[in-house]
């Protein structure tokens, strides 16, 4: 009998989400409907395809994997069955969350469920758990963020997105993209149920070399409580708020200028409750993007290494007449075949630039921006990053500054959801440079590893254009042009990014400005 309603629901869940594409696989199993106890407690979650479950597939939206399933769950999925939910399925993404569109997957691209007419992207790579959300075909679903892949989708469907702070939330049975920048985070409808979900698998794991020790969590969590009570959640006096010039490029006063109409209101409600709103810079800011893309796809060409298809996943026998003696040749055949054109664009990118001739031009010098960018992102905080601290000497850590601020505020994109057919033309074309672009103002968090949380706010295109410092820079001006009047009315995102370690200040001022833009 409970197979049967199981079977039933998924059934359902699946005519809902035919329109949306958001998952690629539905659980039917009768723990379905198991009476469960906990923080959870009927709350059903989707999984992204790149977190291992042992009831479903894992296919990373590759055909290199598209017949495996893991014999054990990740420990956040684990994590969250103890605490009580249901699992809805696998949601759909990028191909190993090399993506911003969620467009380069076998299982097809995403439909932003916004309005379905329209055919527009869900973002990437974690669209088919933002799309699922912004359905309500899931209570939450968990996605993965390697340099935007959470909070741009969150943008793009008008949902809230985090991106915890690298190292508190578990990556083992995680597929890995790329190690150092990889983090598993939660989108839902509100703040609360992307609080809730990250209370139940915020949790230490001895299994995951990258899992932050329970002192560290512990220092880190106290100095957010203590500068949360710094500040009322009523008239926000004491909270200092942080917008970096670099941002706001020159190109969203014009074609996206509804974008920044958007977040002028929102300071200046934010204000007039008594936060003081402060300009800051981050300079290396202009750098980030570049240095991610080598970092991520270096580690890519390493992580994906080990598709060869051989031990696990798909094999493609040699043609004959082949040099069976070969290993390189063995391997290609089925990485060839199994790998997409994005995928084998990044593995080669990365694979050049740790070679021995583009080592120290390339892997070496992306690795000094990054440092360069967290040192900005330390100068501009007002709290100490307890990592640094504890691993590095007193001289070699760039100190909070004098008047430094409690988080920072900016626009999670530089425009809202593009078209589908738009977004495949220039795939077709051969022109990714586009989608590349789309995470120029999520990388740098990522980079530096520290907590990012993206809300909607009210589109408010009658508003003036912003007054806000704009950067000169002309890196997104061809992106920004396609933004159309008509794009107006579609779903914006905040994102507020704090210290590493402070998640529960993100989310604290989160709710507020989630409140604000509900009034």
């Amino acid at each position: 009998m409970l197979r049967r309603f199981a079977s039933n629901a998924a059934s359902s869940l699946r005519a809902k989400d035919a329109s949306f594409n958001a998952f690629v696989s539905f659980e039917d199993s009768p723990d379905l409907f198991k009476p469960n106890e906990g923080l959870l407690n009927d709350f059903s979650v989707g999984i992204k395809d790149n977190i291992c479950t042992s009831a479903l597939p894992t296919t990373c939206g590759s055909a290199i994997l598209q017949d495996f399933r893991s014999p054990f769950d990740a420990t956040v999925v684990k994590l969250l069955k103890e605490a009580g939910a249901r699992i809805a399925g696998k949601t759909n993404c990028d191909e190993f969350g090399m993506g911003s569109l969620n467009i380069h997957s076998i299982h097809g691209p995403v439909v932003n469920p916004f309005d379905v007419d329209s055919r527009r992207a869900a973002g990437g790579s974690s669209g088919g758990s933002a799309a699922a959300v912004a359905a309500g075909l899931c209570d939450a679903a968990l996605g993965t963020d390697t340099g935007g892949s959470i909070r741009l989708p969150a943008s793009y469907c008008g949902v809230v997105g985090l991106k915890p702070s690298y190292g508190l939330l578990s990556r083992h049975g995680v597929v890995s993209y790329a190690d150092s920048l990889d983090t598993v985070g939660v989108l839902a409808q509100n703040v609360q149920k992307v609080e809730k979900v990250f209370g139940s698998i915020n949790k230490r794991d001895f299994n995951d070399p990258t899992s932050v020790s329970e002192r560290l969590r512990e220092k880190a969590r106290l100095i957010a409580m203590e500068r949360i009570q710094r500040w009322d959640t009523e008239s926000l006096e004491g909270l200092r708020i942080g917008v970096p010039q670099e941002y706001f490029p020159s190109e969203l006063n014009s074609a996206s200028s509804h974008i920044l109409s958007a977040i002028r209101h929102l300071l200046a409600r934010l204000r007039s409750l008594g936060a003081s709103i402060v300009p800051v810079s981050l300079p290396s800011t202009k750098y980030a993007l570049s240095a991610y893309y080598v970092i991520a796809s270096a580690e890519g060409s390493s992580c994906l290494s080990r598709y060869d298809g051989i031990r696990y996943g798909l094999r493609v026998p040699p043609s004959p007449g082949s040099d069976l003696t070969s290993t390189s040749e063995t391997y290609a055949h089925s990485r060839s075949r199994g790998f997409g054109s994005e995928v084998k664009k990044r593995i080669l990118l990365g694979t050049y630039a740790l070679g021995a001739d583009a080592f120290d031009n390339y892997f070496l010098q992306a690795q000094r921006v990054r440092q360069m960018v967290r040192n900005d992102f330390d100068r501009v905080f007002s709290i100490t990053n307890v990592l640094h601290t504890e691993n590095s000497s007193e001289e070699d850590v760039a100190g909070p500054g004098v008047n430094g601020v409690d988080v920072l505020i900016h626009p999670s994109a530089i425009r809202t959801a593009p078209r589908l057919d738009d977004v495949l033309d220039t795939l077709r074309q051969r022109d990714t440079l586009q989608d590349y672009v789309q995470d120029v103002l999520t990388v740098p968090a990522s980079l530096s590893g520290l907590p990012a949380l993206s809300v909607p706010v009210q589109n408010r295109s009658k508003f003036p254009a912003s007054s806000l410092p704009t950067s000169t820079d002309k890196g997104y001006q061809q992106e920004a042009e396609k933004d159309e009047v008509g794009d107006a009315g579609w779903p914006i995102g905040v994102s507020i990014v704090g210290q590493w370690g402070t998640d529960e200040l993100v989310l604290r001022v989160g709710q507020v400005i989630e409140r604000l833009s509900r009034g």
